[in-house]
C-alpha cells in the first residue's frame, strides 16, 4: 500500500526537533540525536556568525522527550546480534554526522544541518528525499568532505527539523507545492550560511527542489552545479500525469488521498506505514542493494515517528499540489548538471515518463551528463556509494572555475 500511495516520492521518516536558546556554536552534543555517552561533552567557545544560528542545549524532559532515547542509541539497541566490523564503522560515521550537527532558524523554525569537512573545493548541499534526513547521506559524507566543505540539510517536517503541528502546508507560499517552499529554504540557506557558489545534490523530491532553486531566478549565482539522484517528477503522483501505471492507479490514488484527510483514518494507516517491518519491507523494495537496507537504515527513516507534527506533515504533503514538473525547469537550467540514475527504480524507473525525459537530456543540452547505475536503486547514494562516487568526485573535480 505504501509504494503505491506515493511511488516517486521515497521513504518515509519524521525525527523531533530539540529545544533551542543562546547562539551558535560547535557543541558536539547534539541534543537527541546524540547516544547518551556524548551528552555532557565539553564545548569550546564561539563568536555567533549569524544571528540566526543557535546553540542547542539538552532538551527539557517534557512532553514526549521524556524517557526518549537517543536516535543512535535507537539505531544501535535496534540491531540484532554482534555488529560486523563494516557495520561498526558504518554507525560511527552516522555518529559523525550527527556530531556535526547545528540548528540554523528560518522564518521562526529550527532547521537542522550538518557540516563537515574542508574548503579546497567548492562546497556541497546534500538535500534528502521525501521521509529521509541527513543521516541518510552516512555512506557520502566522509568520503566528499576530504575536499569539500559538505553541507547536510533536514527540510521543514524532515529528520531533527521543525514539525510544526497544524502547520498550513497549503498556505500561500505552497500554493504550487511542498517543494517551492523548499527550493526557498534551499536559497536562504546558500545565502546565509554557506555564503558560497555551491553545488547542489539531491535525491528524489530534494533533486526537485535543487533542480526548482538552481532554475530560481533569485538564486543569483548561489549554484555552481547541480546533481540529480533519481528525480522525482513531482513532490507526489498526482504530477505524473502521462505514465500508464498511474492512470491505472488513479482512481486508488484519489481515494487514498481522501482517506488520508480523516484523521482517524490516516493516523490509522500512519501507524501502520511507520512500523519498522513495513518500512524495512518498503526500503527492500527499492534498493537494488538489499545488503544496505540494515537497522539503523529503517531507524534513521523510522525515527520517532510518533513526534506531534509528524502525521500532519506526511498527510498535507502526500495530498498537496506535486509542484512543478521537471521538464518545464531544465531548459532554464546553464549550470553543469550531473544526473545518477538507478536502473532498478521502481519509484522512477528508466521506462517512465520522467526517466525517459531526463535520459533524453545529454543528446540535446551540452551542461549535462548522465549515467546509470546498473542494480541500482532509488537511492543511489546509500544503495551503492561506491558507483556514485565513482562519477560524482571526477565530475566535482572537472567543473568550471567560477
Amino acid at each position: 500500500m505504501p509504494s503505491l500511495a506515493f511511488p516517486h516520492a521515497g521513504p518515509l521518516a519524521f525525527i523531533r526537533p530539540q529545544p533551542l536558546a543562546g547562539c551558535y556554536s560547535p557543541h558536539p552534543a547534539r541534543g537527541a540525536l546524540l547516544s547518551s555517552r556524548f551528552r555532557g561533552a565539553s564545548s569550546t567557545s564561539h563568536q555567533p556568525l549569524q544571528s540566526t544560528f543557535f546553540l542547542l542545549r539538552q532538551p527539557k524532559q517534557n512532553q514526549q522527550q521524556t524517557n526518549r532515547r537517543s536516535l543512535l542509541g535507537r539505531a544501535f539497541a535496534s540491531s540484532t546480534g554482534r555488529p560486523t566490523a563494516d557495520a561498526q564503522h558504518l554507525r560511527r560515521e552516522l555518529e559523525d554526522v550527527y556530531r556535526t550537527c547545528k540548528i540554523w532558524r528560518w522564518r521562526d523554525h529550527a532547521i537542522n544541518f550538518s557540516q563537515s569537512g574542508t574548503a579546497e573545493g567548492p562546497p556541497l548541499l546534500l538535500v534528502h528525499g521525501f521521509g529521509a534526513s541527513v543521516g541518510h547521506w552516512r555512506r557520502n559524507i566522509k568520503v566528499l568532505a576530504e575536499s569539500h566543505t559538505v553541507f547536510a540539510i533536514d527540510l521543514l517536517g524532515f529528520g531533527a527539523s521543525d514539525k510544526p503541528a497544524g502547520f498550513a502546508y497549503e498556505m500561500e507560499i505552497w500554493a504550487q507545492g511542498a517543494v517551492v517552499l523548499f527550493h526557498q529554504l534551499i536559497l536562504d540557506f546558500l545565502e546565509e550560511v554557506v555564503q558560497k557558489p555551491t553545488v547542489l545534490i539531491g535525491n528524489s523530491v530534494g533533486s526537485l527542489a535543487c533542480l526548482i532553486a538552481a532554475a530560481s531566478e533569485s538564486q543569483q549565482g548561489l549554484v555552481r552545479g547541480l546533481v540529480l539522484l533519481n528525480c522525482a517528477g513531482g513532490m507526489n503522483n498526482k504530477a505524473i500525469v502521462d505514465d500508464w501505471r498511474i492512470k491505472l492507479l488513479l482512481p486508488f490514488l484519489l481515494l487514498f488521498d481522501f482517506l488520508l484527510r480523516q484523521r482517524r483514518i490516516a493516523s490509522f494507516l500512519f501507524e501502520r506505514v511507520k512500523r519498522r517491518e513495513t518500512l524495512k519491507g518498503i526500503l527492500l523494495s527499492v534498493y537494488g542493494n538489499k545488503d544496505s537496507v540494515d537497522d539503523e537504515l529503517v531507524e534513521i527513516i523510522n525515527g520517532p515517528a510518533e513526534d506531534e507534527g509528524a502525521l500532519d506533515a506526511f498527510v498535507s504533503i502526500v495530498t498537496g499540489p506535486p509542484g512543478p514538473n521537471p521538464t518545464s525547469l531544465m531548459q532554464n537550467i546553464s549550470l553543469p548538471v550531473l544526473i545518477l540514475w538507478g536502473d532498478r527504480d521502481p519509484f522512477t524507473p528508466l521506462d517512465g515518463p520522467v526517466g525517459r525525459y531526463f535520459a533524453s537530456l545529454p543528446s540535446r543540452l551540452p551542461n549535462v551528463n548522465l549515467f546509470v547505475l546498473e542494480g541500482v536503486g532509488h537511492c543511489p547514494h546509500d544503495d551503492r556509494p561506491d558507483l556514485v562516487h565513482e562519477r560524482l568526485l571526477p565530475w566535482l573535480d572537472a567543473l568550471p572555475e567560477t
